[in-house]
Order: structure tokens, then sequence, then C-alpha cells
């Protein structure tokens, strides 16, 4: 699984940097992303919401929050 470090970063560039990410992904990959900024907690799950791709799990680790995203086959990331 590839990992996003988008720690220290402020809303809304962790969600910019991640629907970028997501247009290179491959479908049926899963993307870890780690962010530190309280706002990502909505900003991503939107963002992949909106995207169309699914997001497996959200939760925290090491004061971070962790999301893992799977690219879906046949969108287009906004």
């Amino acid at each position: 699984m590839r990992e996003l470090d988008l720690k220290g970063l402020k809303c809304p560039l962790p969600a910019l940097k991640l629907r970028r990410a997501l247009r290179r992904l491959p479908a049926g990959e899963a993307l870890m992303v780690l962010c530190t900024d309280p706002l990502a907690q909505i900003d991503i799950p939107n963002a992949v919401r909106e995207s169309g791709d699914l997001l497996l799990s959200q939760g925290e680790r090491d004061g971070a929050f962790v999301f893992v995203v799977e690219r879906r086959a046949g969108v287009t990331a906004a």
C-alpha cells in the first residue's frame, strides 16, 4: 500500500494533494493518507466521496489522522 504523508499541511491542501495522488493511482489500489490538520477529518472524506473513490478506514495513529482510500475503477477524480 502506498503512503501519502501530508502531515503539517493545512486544509484544503491535504484534500487537493489527495485528489492529485488518486488520479495517478491504478484502480483497485489503496492509499494510506496521513494528516495532522483536524479539518482533514471532514475534508478528506468529502474529497473521497466527490471523487467516487472508496474510504476504507479512518482513524488516528501517533498523533496523525489516518485514512485508507481505494481507487475505484472507472471514476475520474475531481
